[in-house]
């Protein structure tokens, strides 16, 4: 599996950004997908995770409320909707796909198969 994503940009504090994920094989409904976000000089951390289907989500209590993450299996792709963004939300965002995806190791980033090539968001005050 490939992954490409895109749709980040420079927005202000307050505004919203819509990352997509475009995944390549026919395989992608079997993989959950994460979002994961790394800024400068700190750790690569968990946004959101996202089941096969769509059915189970989850976020990180720093995004709660403010991202949703979605899928469309038809199209291969896997979304990260940031509204109310703010400052601290400034860093690389990464899409992941996980063939073995659970919820007990979904913001385990070690642990996905295929990554991304991130895609910068800055969030200016």
């Amino acid at each position: 599996v490939q992954l490409q994503a895109s749709g980040g940009g420079l927005v202000q504090a307050g505004g919203s950004l819509r990352l997509s994920c475009a995944a390549s094989g026919r395989t992608f409904s079997s993989y959950g997908m994460g979002w994961f976000r790394q800024a400068p000089g700190q750790e690569r951390e968990f946004v959101a995770a996202i089941s096969w289907s769509g059915g189970s989500k989850y976020y990180a209590d720093s995004v709660k409320g403010r991202f949703t993450i979605s899928r469309d299996n038809a199209k291969n792709t896997v979304y990260l909707q940031m509204n109310s963004l703010k400052p601290d939300d400034t860093a690389v965002y990464y899409c992941a796909a996980d063939s073995q995806w659970s919820i007990v190791t979904m913001a385990r980033s070690g642990l996905y198969d295929y990554w991304g090539q991130g895609t910068q968001v800055t969030v200016s005050s």
